[in-house]
């Protein structure tokens, strides 16, 4: 096994270097100070304190001992920082807003047990080491645990590591662990998985997920978290996770929404229309997925109206309509379908206005007849959407596209002072 030494440095105190000669009688006061203190906790918690100070001096020059006392330096180091876990863990239980003096003294503990076995010579050395390991891992998990709840999700993701090495190590050992069998160490990993998450360190999530995932854990987080890490380089793996997910849980809405979020980047409007109403069912009162699959249906409208399938176009047109209405029944100032509205309007203008050039170079009687029906028609659309988009404004009055679609509509109905206004309000926005 690798030594463990700069990574129990880093996590116990620091301290002063001193002569190697002296390393020994520090190991022997640390001993002495935590026997003291085993008397009578309560009232010897200085003791405590006393060997933690004298075991890192030790622990500091480790170089320096015979190597038939390197494991019980160890040993000593571990007991002390059990110690320190087991107290820390009370404590936290009388007062929740405790905040312990020595960071995660149990990862301390665990890692210097795996050493004193490593560095065992006797077999009692090794027996102690994996009892106390065993300990360790108990106050390791609480602390994990803690930490998680605390948001200090670095910390919980160590703790939860810590926790599965020991747990390999104690069964290779024969030892009974605290993780009794594959579903206990599995729901230690989607532990540990969520931490590292949650601390940004998805390349140390991704392997601890994908073993979850290879083992068919039954948690749909496990799905979504290893495909929102497979997304951002591997898109046709992330998609067949998610696939599998889907699959696996039909009526889980995280994945449901990944899913709609997956088509609505990947522009697969067609697709998105089922899925969005299969959510909906799921939450009927989520107002954003009405607006949501407005727009889809919304962009399909404008799809076929270039490809000059009006019925069609007309068909989406109204499943487009009865989406944004539906939306604002449940909430009347909802500004994203009362915009969405306005919008729908004034691009079914934007298209009628496309036809309307087609005939601006026939002049002859019936030529201008028809001109004059679509202009009426285009109007009929921009006066539908003005009052929309003057809601809208009423709401947020910051919305750039919102004050564009005004100053258009108000320049073609020469309302010429009003469309002034606007363009100010733009330009003012836009310094």
């Amino acid at each position: 096994m690798k030594k463990l030494i700069l990574c129990f440095l880093s996590l116990a105190l620091a301290v002063g270097t001193i002569q190697a000669q002296d390393a020994g009688k520090a190991l022997k006061a640390a001993k002495k100070a935590l026997g003291t203190y085993n008397l009578d906790p309560s009232n010897n918690a200085d003791k405590l304190v006393e060997a933690q100070k004298s075991i890192d001096q030790a622990i500091a020059n480790i170089g320096s001992f015979e190597a038939k006392d390197v494991s019980k330096a160890w040993l000593a180091a571990g007991k002390i920082y059990n110690e320190i876990a087991s107290k820390d863990v009370a404590q936290k239980v009388v007062d929740p807003t405790y905040k312990p003096a020595t960071k995660n003294a149990a990862l301390v503990a665990v890692k210097a047990f795996m050493e004193a076995k490593s560095s065992a010579v006797k077999k009692y050395e090794s027996k102690d080491a994996l009892a106390g390991m065993k300990e360790g891992v108990a106050h390791l998990s609480n602390i994990g645990m803690g930490l998680y709840d605390s948001k200090d999700y670095e910390g919980a993701y160590d703790a939860f590591k810590g926790v599965l090495l020991a747990d390999e190590l104690l069964k290779a050992n024969k030892v009974d662990s605290t993780l009794p069998d594959e579903t206990a160490v599995n729901d230690m990993r989607f532990a540990a998985g969520l931490a590292a998450m949650n601390a940004n360190k998805e390349d140390d999530a991704a392997p601890i997920f994908q073993k979850l995932f290879d083992s068919n854990y039954d948690k749909p987080a496990v799905y979504e978290a290893l495909y929102k890490i497979k997304s951002k380089n591997s898109p046709a793996d992330a998609l067949a996770i998610l696939e599998a997910a889907r699959a696996k849980f039909p009526d889980d809405v995280s994945l449901l929404f990944a899913e709609i979020n997956h088509y609505l980047k990947d522009g697969k409007l067609d697709v998105l229309t089922g899925k969005l109403k299969t959510a909906i069912e799921k939450e009927p009162e989520n107002i954003s997925l009405y607006s949501t699959l407005g727009n889809v249906y919304d962009n399909l409208f404008q799809k076929e109206m270039e490809a000059g399938n009006e019925a069609k176009a007309d068909e989406y047109f109204g499943e487009a309509m009865s989406n944004y209405e539906a939306a604002l029944q449940k909430d009347d100032k909802y500004f994203e379908a009362i915009y969405s509205i306005g919008a729908l309007y004034y691009n079914k203008a934007a298209a009628k206005t496309k036809e309307l050039a087609a005939l601006d170079s026939d002049y002859s009687k019936e030529g201008l007849r028809k001109y004059e029906a679509k202009k009426a028609e285009v109007f009929t659309y921009f006066d539908k959407a003005l009052p929309y988009f003057e809601r809208a404004d009423s709401i947020k009055a910051t919305d750039m596209n919102t004050l564009i679609a005004l100053k258009e509509i108000y320049a073609r109905k020469d309302q010429l002072e009003k469309s002034g206004a606007i363009k100010k309000r733009i330009e003012a926005l836009g310094n």
